[in-house]
């Protein structure tokens, strides 16, 4: 069957960089006999905020109102808005989700935040039980494709802005893998508004290669959720053992107070 693609995608310009990159995505995509759809979230004047709005019906606590609890019980009950649950559908029909965005203070836009706060809702993306290697999207893979005001060097271990190592993790270890998403190497666009024409039109170039095999990489090496103790949500004692005489830490997060592995969040086998 044809892979289903999902590109969640925020740039107000169709001029920009970000817009030639998804255009790119989309068309190699295609080609290749997969389905895309795009979730243009300023075009679609996307809600940003995670608000009681969000809920049909009343909510079940109005004096302390607990939008993970109460988002929880609207998407079993079948009372999340509309445009919550078009793009739970979209979130469940992919094989691929790549998140397409211009980084801003080290993150996402506000709009795909919301996006990810309002659509990744507890129950439907994520529970106590279905997280990281557990997760509920463990079938399905997921990537950040972004450009940087930054160049590289200024995002490296001696760089003002650090390591993009440790940008990345919070992204991809604490909303896509813990979702379970099979988390793909992000594909970064260094400051494409800082460079020749020339330059941006080898960086597009280049993504279009890879789209080629996309479907196919391996995923970013995370560690199983059965490294860990069941009730303390430490690492257990005989894994610590069996790495603690090598150089570096198991990841980025996870470091075992140890030099960061070099690229962990970056290239695939890390």
């Amino acid at each position: 069957m044809a892979k289903r693609v999902l590109i969640i995608y925020a740039h107000q310009s169709s001029a920009s960089f970000n817009a030639a990159a998804k255009n790119a995505a989309v068309e190699v995509l295609t080609a290749q006999g997969c389905t895309v759809e795009v979730s243009d979230l300023y075009a679609m004047n996307f809600k940003a905020t995670a608000t009681a709005e969000d809920l049909k019906g009343e909510v079940a606590n109005a004096e302390n109102f607990c939008y993970l609890m109460e988002s929880k019980l609207a998407w079993e009950e079948g009372r999340l808005s509309d445009d919550i649950t078009k793009e739970q559908t979209k979130v469940t029909e992919a094989d691929l989700i790549i998140f397409q965005f211009p980084i801003y203070w080290f993150g996402f836009p506000a709009i795909m935040k919301g996006w990810i706060d309002r659509v990744l809702t507890h129950g439907f993306a994520y529970s106590q039980e279905k997280r990281y290697s557990q997760g509920v999207f463990k079938d399905k893979k997921a990537m950040l494709s972004f450009t940087t005001r930054s160049s590289e060097s200024m995002f490296s271990p001696t760089g003002i802005d650090g390591d993009m190592n440790v940008t990345l993790w919070p992204l991809q270890n604490g909303i896509l893998h813990y979702c379970g998403f099979q988390v793909l190497a992000p594909q970064i666009f260094w400051a494409p508004a800082s460079v020749a024409d020339e330059d941006c039109k080898s960086m597009l170039e280049a993504w279009r290669t890879r789209l080629q095999g996309l479907l196919e990489e391996k995923p970013l090496s995370f560690f199983s959720l059965g490294c860990f103790d069941e009730k303390t949500f430490q690492l257990k004692p005989e894994v610590q053992e069996k790495h603690a005489s090598q150089e570096f830490g198991l990841t980025v997060g996870i470091h075992l107070n140890k030099p960061l592995p070099p690229h962990n969040q970056m290239k695939a086998g890390c």
